[in-house]
């Protein structure tokens, strides 16, 4: 008799191993392969006269990145363009040094908040005054700690539009350091890149990264900006490109060009501030996002908890061998090719160990979300 429930036993988990690998092929060849195999198009606009660009930042005591950055973007090689920078009460010098600058740079306007409204949370209200402010129609949305690869940023980004489109997802890596660290922070953008570009490709998108993003004042505007989601220090990049962002008004673009780096966390600290603010807003998304992406994470688990099953139950090794190392040839694919399209070569490398890392870290930080208080912005 028991020999039979071990039998029965080893058949429900040997299941659960190979439909969980089925359904990580469907992920990784449906929807991963979109940004991995991923052939930039132009857009279709009259980019004969390319049409006015407003660069929004909103900033808090960011007064060594501003210094550092502000100059790059004043160098994009673009005819007709602006950088709005909204000084959100900073107490660092900022202000003095930010009006020393518009008094040489005629692109720099400034917007001033030098009294705190602690009713709003987040960065969302002083973007949102930025955006009021800009004087174009075509935004691009960074931050202060981001650095454009090139001069041909905001030309990258503004030739993606087509007539119908109203936002064009960009992506935002983290610059390379030395460390472990360094390696998870990047690892884990890189593998939010794949999911948010491709869901974008499949008509699906969700969110977008305030690092890089630009949407037209226009949409913002008509569907009111972000006070459907004020009381919410995060989303003003995911929860509002997951209000308004349909399957024909997004496009994607991942050419070298397009992309701006930012500064990683330093520490683990910090890091795991910054996670807890960013996975704060996932209970925002739609049931039908929430359930793909929590699938997604579950069939992980599950798959190694089976295979793992199976090396104590009576059925041969090459069993549980085989699928791990059918899964790790097709991850090695998939992460392969996507690394290589988002300008991160070498992290396919190691994922596989930092998949498992991130199986257990990201539920960790969820739960402290739900019982700790809510995250602010700075």
């Amino acid at each position: 008799m028991l020999e039979n429930y071990i039998k029965l036993l080893t058949y429900i988990v040997l299941g659960i191993a190979g439909s969980s690998l089925l359904i990580q092929m469907v992920y990784y060849w449906v929807v991963f392969s979109r940004v991995a195999f991923f052939r930039s198009k132009k857009g279709t606009l009259n980019h004969d006269n390319f049409p006015p660009v407003s660069i929004v930042i909103s900033a808090r005591n960011e007064y060594l990145n501003l210094e550092r950055n502000l100059p790059l973007l004043f160098s994009q090689d673009y005819p007709d363009f602006e950088v709005v920078v909204v000084n959100d009460c900073s107490d660092d010098g900022s202000e003095e040094m930010l009006t020393d600058m518009a008094r040489k740079e005629p692109k720099l306007k400034l917007v001033h908040i030098r009294q705190s409204l602690n009713f709003f949370q987040g960065k969302k209200f002083p973007l949102s005054i930025g955006i009021k402010s800009a004087k174009s129609e075509f935004l691009l949305l960074t931050d202060a700690d981001c650095a454009p690869t090139s001069n041909q940023w905001i030309r990258s980004m503004v030739s993606t539009y087509h007539e119908k489109t109203e936002i064009v997802l960009g992506y935002g890596p983290y610059q390379k350091k030395a460390g472990l660290l360094n390696l998870l922070i990047r690892f884990d953008t890189l593998h939010i890149g794949m999911q948010y570009l491709s869901y974008a490709l499949a008509g699906a998108p969700y969110m977008g990264v305030g690092r890089n993003l630009s949407y037209r004042k226009s949409l913002f505007l008509k569907n009111k900006g972000f006070t459907s989601h004020y009381n919410i220090s995060s989303g003003d990049d995911d929860l509002f490109v997951a209000k308004v962002a349909k399957k024909k008004n997004t496009r994607i673009v991942i050419h070298e060009d397009s992309r701006t780096y930012s500064v990683p966390s330093k520490n683990i600290a910090s890091w795991i501030w910054q996670k807890r603010r960013h996975l704060s807003t996932g209970k925002y998304y739609s049931v039908g996002m929430k359930f793909r992406l929590g699938l997604y994470n579950l069939v992980q688990f599950t798959f190694y908890a089976a295979c793992a099953g199976l090396f104590f139950l009576p059925i041969h090794f090459v069993f549980p061998t085989a699928m791990l190392g059918f899964r790790l040839i097709n991850q090695y694919i998939i992460f392969g090719a996507s690394s290589k399209r988002l300008g991160e070569k070498s992290l396919w490398l190691i994922a596989p160990f930092a998949e498992l890392f991130f199986m257990f870290f990201n539920p960790i930080i969820v739960f402290s979300n739900i019982f700790s208080k809510s995250v602010r912005w700075k």
